[in-house]
């Protein structure tokens, strides 16, 4: 009694921000992120257009399904894949409301891809797709995706995988920050990060098989920065921290473990969590050892200024944020004061090996290599 107690109140405060004017998008958010998220798909088709600040007054009609299929280069694939889709439906839906369906997603997504040439389709994207058309219906699904793809999930839409990659990359800083020994461990078994690429880019909806974790956690991330979900990510290792010790340490075995997702994750927690992280690690914070800064700046997530987590959630953890810079520091202290003299010793040893087995040719060569070295740091023999 006391839990509907909470969500009767929780679903009058949704209304109440709905109805502001202007519409109080602050709170909306607060209500995504906060135990038990929107709660309904009916104020899900309310609240999602407002996170994503889209105008659903008038919403395009819907193209003609001929015209979009005739000659598009992504077509094939994308048929193929939803046709796969099977277990993305409420199971027990009659085969002929599915297929419709899948035919409205195939619409939903060559529309995307046509107005948006900048945008490429990837194996996944379907999975998210069809998240929004069983939640919202074709015409808003239309509009919220289209939004979505040209926001959180651009660096997924690259002609090339170099930005997902990256910000894979920010997985194991996070995992180090909070778990050093899961951290150690899994550099070990050299398991890389592969095993979560198909979370990140289909946010979960590949891998979990019960629909209400899914678009639980679409309100979480349709609240949040756009590397929310990687921090998510994070926090689903850490959670595992004994099976994944208890692992052989070998990449097989570990990959294995952890592509494998349990489906009965303490997904309220895991949440609350993530979010934690994010603001006591934020991405700018873990950059550094992400990636170079530049790489980063080219990243959707770079450019999303609108997170209110932070002032959300308890204030982040001033004591951790501190010793965690004071460590970086060190580190970079001793890391430029190790790196110095060694460089140099290695160069020298390594021009004497070159010029014995090149010749004297050689040694020119490297010596104007060596004369740009101070200026930009540069090992040739790292």
């Amino acid at each position: 009694a006391d839990f509907d107690a909470k969500k009767k109140r929780k679903v009058a405060e949704i209304y109440r921000a709905l109805n502001s004017d202007p519409i109080d998008v602050a709170t909306l958010r607060r209500m995504a992120i906060s135990e038990g998220g929107l709660l309904t798909d009916e104020i899900r088709c309310k609240v999602w257009p407002k996170l994503l600040n889209v105008n659903t007054d008038d919403l395009p009609p819907l193209p003609a399904s001929k015209e979009l299929r005739e000659d598009n280069k992504d077509y094939q694939q994308v048929l193929l894949d939803v046709r796969r889709s099977l277990r993305r439906f409420p199971p027990g839906m009659p085969d002929d409301q599915r297929e419709g369906l899948q035919e409205e997603l195939i619409d939903i997504i060559l529309h995307v891809l046509k107005c948006n040439p900048q945008l490429h389709y990837y194996q996944g994207y379907h999975d998210i797709v069809v998240t929004f058309l069983l939640v919202v219906g074709d015409r808003l699904a239309m509009a919220l995706v289209e939004k979505l793809s040209t926001h959180h999930l651009r660096d997924f839409m690259d002609p090339t995988m170099d930005n997902t990659k990256h910000i894979l990359n920010y997985l194991m800083p996070i995992i180090d920050q909070v778990n050093p020994e899961v951290h150690d461990f899994m550099q070990s078994a050299e398991v890389g990060t592969i095993f979560a690429l198909s979370w990140l880019i289909t946010w979960f909806g590949h891998v979990l098989s019960d629909f209400r974790h899914v678009v639980r956690l679409y309100d979480f991330f349709l609240a949040c920065h756009p590397l929310m979900p990687i921090y998510f990510a994070a926090v689903i290792v850490l959670h595992r921290e004994q099976e994944v010790l208890d692992c052989e340490c070998d990449m097989a075995s570990v990959h294995h473990l952890l592509s494998q997702i349990p489906q009965d994750l303490p997904y309220e927690s895991l949440i609350s969590k993530a979010g934690d992280l994010f603001v006591q690690f934020p991405p700018s914070e873990l950059a550094k050892q992400a990636a170079q800064a530049a790489q980063a700046e080219r990243t959707a997530a770079s450019t999303f200024k609108d997170f209110e987590l932070a002032s959300v959630q308890q204030r982040p953890d001033t004591v951790l944020r501190q010793r965690f810079r004071e460590r970086l520091r060190g580190e970079e202290r001793t890391k430029s004061i190790l790196t110095k003299p060694r460089t140099n010793r290695f160069v020298k040893l390594a021009v004497m090996g070159l010029t014995v087995a090149l010749g004297a040719a050689a040694l020119a060569v490297v010596k104007s290599a060596l004369e740009w070295a101070p200026k930009f740091e540069l090992q040739i023999f790292p």
